[in-house]
This record gives structure tokens, C-alpha cells and sequence, in this order.
């Protein structure tokens, strides 16, 4: 497996994780329910649908051109859901620091993750822009570095501990707030 992919999969996911939960942690902390509510907090699940699902493509998948493109694409609408996201709640709430300090992370790991994999891919990310001697690959095949049972085992109940149930009770705490 190539150093980029094991980054990928050992450092990124976990550090994503982690300031996921951290996020959801500054919200909590701060009262969401009573401020921005709803709204802000169905963006998150959104944000995390936008890199979480080109990310698992990356994961399990051979990485060509179309799932470097999925990945470029999910981290374009990430940023520009993270600036709605921030539009919204900056009018209506204060934002620390520390959740600002999260903020940057969560905004950076879609990128370093993007530029890792291209790293390792090089001619297929210059496909991409029709540069380089390689034809863009888009066919879809297992990844020979997809990661081991055990790992996608813990990485389905991490997502489902650290990312998808905080944000899901996060929603629902401030549908029961709304008037």
C-alpha cells in the first residue's frame, strides 16, 4: 500500500473523526438548539455526506480520474456548504475560537486528502484536466489497497459513533427546540 493511501486511511479518517466529534462537542457546548437550530445542524449532515461519501469511494475503490473528480467535486461543495454553514450561523450565534480552531481542520482534511491521493496518482489527476499521457480512468473496480474487514468493521462504527449519531441527536435535539 502506498504511504499517501495508508495516510489516508490510519491518520486522515481518525483525525476527521476526532474534529468531527469535537465539532459537534463546541455545538453542544454552545446550545445550537437555541440559536442557529435545525438548519444549521441538518448542514452538517450534509457536509459530512459531501466528503464522506467520495471518501469511502476512495477508500474501497481504485483511485482514477473519476474518483479523483468525485473527491475534487465533494470538496468544492464542501466549501461552498461550509461557507453557507458559516453565513447562517455567524448571524445568529458566537463562534469561539477552539470551534473555529475545529473548523480549519475539518475544512483542510477534504484537501489533504484530495492532494495525497493525487500525490499517488499523479497521471490520472492530470487526466482529469485533460493534461498527462494517461485517458482518464472512470470505471469503478475494487481497490487492490482496500483496507481489511476488521478496519472497515471499525471504521463503519466509528463513523456511526463519532460523526453520524452525534450530528443525527444534534438534528433532532433542535427539531424538539424549534417553535
Amino acid at each position: 500500500m502506498p504511504l499517501q493511501h495508508a495516510l489516508v486511511l490510519y491518520f486522515v479518517v481518525p483525525l476527521w473523526l476526532v474534529a468531527g466529534l469535537a465539532d459537534w462537542a463546541c455545538h453542544r457546548a454552545s446550545h445550537i438548539e437555541e440559536t442557529s437550530g435545525a438548519r444549521e445542524s441538518a448542514l452538517h449532515l450534509v457536509l459530512l455526506a459531501e466528503m464522506g461519501l467520495p471518501l469511502l469511494a476512495a477508500i474501497y475503490l481504485e483511485v482514477n480520474t473519476l474518483i479523483l473528480g468525485l473527491l475534487a467535486a465533494g470538496f468544492i461543495a464542501h466549501e461552498l456548504t461550509t461557507y453557507a454553514d458559516l453565513r447562517l450561523a455567524s448571524a445568529r450565534r458566537s463562534i469561539p475560537v477552539p470551534e473555529q480552531m475545529v473548523h480549519s481542520v475539518l475544512e483542510m482534511l477534504p484537501l489533504m486528502t484530495l492532494l495525497l491521493l493525487a500525490s499517488t496518482h499523479w497521471q490520472a489527476w492530470l487526466a482529469l484536466f485533460g493534461l498527462g499521457d494517461e485517458s482518464p480512468g472512470l470505471r469503478l473496480a475494487w481497490s487492490p489497497y482496500a483496507p481489511s474487514v476488521e478496519y472497515s468493521i471499525a471504521l463503519a462504527a466509528a463513523v456511526c459513533a463519532l460523526a453520524v449519531g452525534p450530528y443525527t441527536e444534534e438534528l433532532l435535539r433542535s427539531r424538539r427546540q424549534a417553535p
